[in-house]
This record gives structure tokens, C-alpha cells and sequence, in this order.
């Protein structure tokens, strides 16, 4: 069988053994894959600098035809995830790595979903952007990233009766109907939150197809309320908070909306 080439983002890697790896691979042609890189760590390798973690890389790949691990043959190093002196973008290339991980299935290749990936990987590398402008980055992969695998949240319109909903004091968003709720659609709802207009009215601005992401900002005055949604949203959708969420820029408790 012969090895098949992609270009591939790293997520993780876990020793396998004294020199060997198990490397979790988001593929531009194959989608997410596990593969056994052996002989990994010896010097000298077939992957040099290409299993660092958020790394771009040219592989190669004997897959399986069953069950089991793929085997990497083959790891060039295309760009390296560099770390610059912005904290937040590094906590955002990995909060970016495990979304891509738990938003996937093996073997689904989502050509779409791997260049969004490589672009903000490609953003925050080495970056020295305020904390302002990472949150807005994030915001908007995770917007993108929701989007393109089907569980983007119904923003400026009600989930249950999809009536337009007016931007104006505090909205009810429910968790468990994916998005904004009208008055009407709110009374007897359960796990609903409530979004201030400026807070929706940014996450609306992010959503937008036409959004130049590489110049958004996400202001102070709502970037607290604005993470609490997408760590509320987000938790609710994988059945547990994200792990590298917390340290992203403004964290604060979602407000709960009263039961009606």
C-alpha cells in the first residue's frame, strides 16, 4: 500500500514507548486521523520538527483499511508554531487545536474547516496582538468552526419560531435551543441565558461572512459577557467546558436569564 501525502495541522501527541509516537493529525485531504510516527524522538528522524505541537507539516501516511492506528512514514515541517510575547495567542492556538479535535470524527476530511484552522494558527504564531484583539481572533474561528460542522448558535433571530428578536436590553439565549429565543419563545425554557444587545450585536458583527477578522476587536466593555456565552455555548455542546478556554482573555460567569 502506498503512502498518501497531506498537508496536516499537529493536536497532540502522546509517547508511545522510548522513541515512538501516537500523533492526532487534522489533514487538509483526509480529515482527523491518529497515526503511529515510530521512532519519532530518535535524532535523525523522517520527523524532524514536524510533530511540534500546532505545527504545519507535509506527511505522509500509510492508512488503514480497519480499525487501528495509521502509520506516519513521513513528517516535513512547513511552518512551526511560534511563540511570541502574547500569552493569550498561544492559550488561543490551543484552545483552536482542541476545538478542531472535539468538533471532528476521524476520517471526515473538512478542506474548508483545515484552512480556517491554518490561517489563525498562521495569525497568532509568534504574535504580540493585545489581548483585545486575540479574543476577537478566537471568537471568530470559534464562530467559523461552529459554522462549518453544522452547530452555529441562531443569532438576531429566535431559534423556536425563527421571527426576527429585538436587539434591545437583555435577550434570552437558550442552550439547549441553539441561540436567541423571542419573549413569546422563552417562557417555560430551560438552560437560558441572558445577552446584553452590545454583547449580541458583537457576536452578530463576528458571525458576519463579511467580517475582516484580521482587523476585528473585541472591547472590554464586552468581551467578558461575550466569552461567558461561547464558554456557556460551548460546554453545553461537548458536555464539558473546553480546557484551554479558561485562560483565554476575559473570563466571567454567563448570566442566567429568569425563568418566565
Amino acid at each position: 500500500m502506498a503512502a498518501e501525502k497531506s498537508r496536516a495541522i499537529v493536536l497532540r501527541t502522546i509517547p508511545f514507548g522510548e522513541t515512538s509516537s501516537v500523533v492526532t493529525l487534522f489533514c487538509r485531504e483526509f480529515g482527523k486521523l491518529r497515526a503511529l510516527a515510530k521512532g519519532a524522538w530518535r535524532p535523525k528522524s523522517a520527523f524532524d520538527g514536524g510533530l511540534d505541537l500546532l505545527s504545519t507539516s507535509q506527511v505522509l501516511v500509510l492508512r488503514k483499511s480497519s480499525g487501528g492506528l495509521d502509520l506516519l512514514t513521513e513528517a516535513c515541517l512547513e511552518r512551526r508554531f511560534r511563540v511570541g510575547t502574547s500569552l493569550p495567542a498561544v492559550v488561543g492556538g490551543m484552545h483552536v487545536a482542541e476545538l478542531l479535535d472535539v468538533l471532528t470524527v476521524e476520517a471526515d476530511p473538512q478542506p474548508e474547516l483545515f484552512d480556517v484552522a491554518d490561517a489563525i494558527l498562521r495569525e497568532l504564531s509568534a504574535s504580540a496582538a493585545p489581548a483585545e484583539v486575540v479574543a476577537a481572533i478566537v471568537l471568530w474561528c470559534e464562530l467559523e468552526f461552529l459554522r462549518l460542522t453544522g452547530h452555529a448558535p441562531t443569532l438576531g433571530r429566535c431559534a423556536a419560531c425563527h421571527e426576527p428578536v429585538a436587539l434591545e436590553h437583555r435577550v434570552p439565549f437558550g442552550l439547549l435551543d441553539g441561540g436567541c429565543l423571542c419573549g413569546r419563545c422563552r417562557r417555560g425554557r430551560r438552560s437560558v441565558i441572558a445577552v446584553s444587545a452590545p454583547a449580541l450585536a458583537q457576536l452578530m458583527q463576528l458571525a458576519h461572512p463579511a467580517c475582516d477578522w484580521r482587523h476585528a476587536s473585541l472591547p472590554a466593555a464586552v468581551g467578558g459577557e461575550v466569552r461567558a456565552v461561547m464558554n456557556a455555548y460551548l460546554s453545553h455542546l461537548l458536555d464539558r467546558p473546553p480546557g484551554a478556554a479558561r485562560w483565554l482573555p476575559y473570563q466571567q460567569p454567563p448570566r442566567r436569564s429568569r425563568s418566565g
